[in-house]
């Protein structure tokens, strides 16, 4: 117990930083933080509850991304929940904005995410209607209110094509670190497809299908930092992302429900479009920092993010072109003679005290431990049949990326496919490679959508 004017010692122990946050929620909310629960996560936040006249508040404080992936500030998001709550869609409310160090500070709003959690399919499909309603409703609000706070109407049809498609490309090439012909052969196919007989713009939520629920309704729509102006159609192809991690039931029978709710049909390539424009916003996110991480980078969650996300989108424009895809042949298991070594590290990680440090090192252990396996098998695999693929075999790895990169540039359709394919089946093997620490994202496949 501390004395009158000393600091609890759980919030003493704390980082100056974050001791000031929680005075500046205090002065947002009013009350005591009586309790501070740090998030294990790649972003700052903090479950807090405040205690206000005797009665407990729960309070969420959402801390800026540190690791430079994004390309919004946390003032957009906070702009954005203000417009969506003041036009009667649940979000959760916001006390105010910390400027040092930046975060919104929030209602905790109940419930749970993740519709794999339902506690059956009824549920399940009866808060994915409830959410396709709020999409139809959403993008009914004036767009001249999101103006009002930031947001960018598209100019023509070609900027509501394209979305933010060219702030994560510009954020890209700043950043990047090596040859990424997955990503220029992606950006060249959404280029050369822009379905640009489309005008209508109106709000979309970017990161769609984040949502929180209870007991077969939903409670609060979340997680809106990617938000912009853009057509009605790019949420539906975002939610086919989200359904990889978050698994939101059949999107199909949802897509329809949607149309029903707006009285407009899916025009199922505009939808496939943006399938792959926003699938590709994760690898060039992600990529420089795969390429190089920085200290203390959870690795695995971002390279499972890179592979899964680049093959949504070559496995989409695979559909469309009609490429047939090819499985690839994959390693039987082996033991090499490091691998005492690895099991020990892996085995010390799993059993000593978890944090989200040393989950993070678990994950990245696991992977090591697998490419000293199958490493040399699947690096072997690729420059076979990349040197087939190029006419010929370069020794130098990032040499061999740089030339098929610039093959991916003037390719043609017949070699555009080859490509695809051997982009394919390698993204497949390297998955294999990393399965043991890529959690929820292991072995992930999408649904196709019939309408």
């Amino acid at each position: 117990m501390s004395r009158a004017g000393e600091l609890p010692s759980w919030r003493a122990a704390l980082e100056p930083r974050w001791q000031r946050a929680l005075t500046e929620v205090e002065r947002l909310v009013g009350g005591r933080v009586v309790r501070a629960e740090r998030e294990a996560r790649w972003r700052p936040a903090f479950d807090l509850d405040l205690d206000r006249d005797g009665a407990i508040v729960p309070v969420y404080f959402r801390g800026d991304r540190t690791e430079g992936a994004g390309v919004y500030g946390l003032e957009h998001e906070y702009g954005v929940l203000q417009v969506l709550a003041a036009n009667g869609i649940p979000v959760p409310h916001v006390y105010g904005f910390c400027s040092d160090p930046r975060g919104i500070v929030m209602e905790r709003a109940p419930g749970r995410a993740n519709l794999a959690t339902a506690r059956d399919e009824g549920e399940r499909r009866a808060v994915l209607d409830q959410y396709m309603e709020l999409l139809a409703a959403m993008q009914r609000i004036d767009v001249g209110a999101f103006e009002a706070i930031g947001l960018r109407r598209p100019a023509d049809a070609t900027e509501l094509a394209l979305a933010d498609l060219p702030r994560w490309e510009q954020s890209f090439r700043a950043r990047k670190r090596r040859p990424e012909p997955l990503i220029e052969l992606v950006l060249r196919w959404l280029r050369e497809h822009l379905p640009t007989h489309r005008t209508r713009a109106c709000f979309a939520t970017g990161d769609a299908g984040q949502f929180l629920f209870d007991d077969g309704r939903l409670t609060a729509v979340i997680d809106l930092e990617l938000a912009f102006l853009g057509d009605p159609l790019a949420d539906l192809g975002a939610m086919r992302s989200r359904d990889a991690s978050e698994p939101l039931g059949d999107l199909s029978r949802g897509f329809r429900r949607y149309a029903e709710l707006t009285g407009e049909p899916i025009d199922l390539a505009v939808l496939h479009f943006h399938t792959v424009r926003f699938a590709l916003n994760t690898p060039l996110a992600v990529a420089p920092l795969c390429a190089a991480p920085p200290p203390g980078f959870n690795l695995a969650q971002y390279l499972s993010w890179y592979l899964v996300y680049g093959r949504l989108a070559l496995e989409v424009i695979a559909e469309v072109e009609g490429i047939e895809l090819e499985p690839p042949e994959l390693p039987e298991p082996r033991i090499s003679r490091f691998a005492g070594a690895h099991d020990a590290l892996v085995s010390l990680l799993e059993t000593g005290e978890r944090s989200y440090t040393t989950d993070t090192a678990l994950r990245v252990a696991s992977y090591v431990r697998e490419l000293d396996r199958n490493g040399t098998w699947v690096e072997a695999a690729d420059a076979d049949e990349l040197a087939t693929l190029l006419g010929r075999r370069v020794d130098d790895p990032l040499e061999a990326e740089a030339l098929l990169e610039a093959r991916v540039a003037t390719a043609g359709r017949e070699e555009t496919g080859r490509i695809v394919r051997y982009l394919h089946r390698r993204t497949l093997r390297h998955e294999a490679l990393l399965r043991p620490a890529m959690r929820e994202l292991a072995g992930v496949t999408f649904q196709r959508i019939r309408l």
